[in-house]
């Protein structure tokens, strides 16, 4: 266990650092699934619409620094052509 105050803190912050991430990894697994969801049921206008939220999401996780660029783009750019494998 830490003994100076900066380690401690630094636990405390990592924690809960940890935790945000994690839950915006389930949520970037969940919006993706949606998208990937709606391709396999064949529905257009749903997977559009999921593919929008995907894209807004991915690029906002990007921002936050939870995602790197590069891994975002690579997923919508997948979804894109998921997606407009069904046109």
């Amino acid at each position: 266990m830490a003994n100076h105050k900066s380690a401690l803190k630094r636990i405390r912050q990592t924690e809960k650092r940890t935790e945000r991430n994690r839950f915006y990894r389930t949520r970037i697994k969940n919006i993706v699934k949606a998208v990937r969801t709606a391709v396999e049921a064949g529905d257009k206008d749903a997977a559009r619409a999921a593919l929008v939220i995907a894209n807004a999401n991915l690029h906002k996780y990007v921002s936050k620094g939870v995602l790197k660029k590069e891994t975002a783009a690579r997923k919508v750019s997948r979804l894109h052509l998921a997606v407009n494998k069904l046109a």
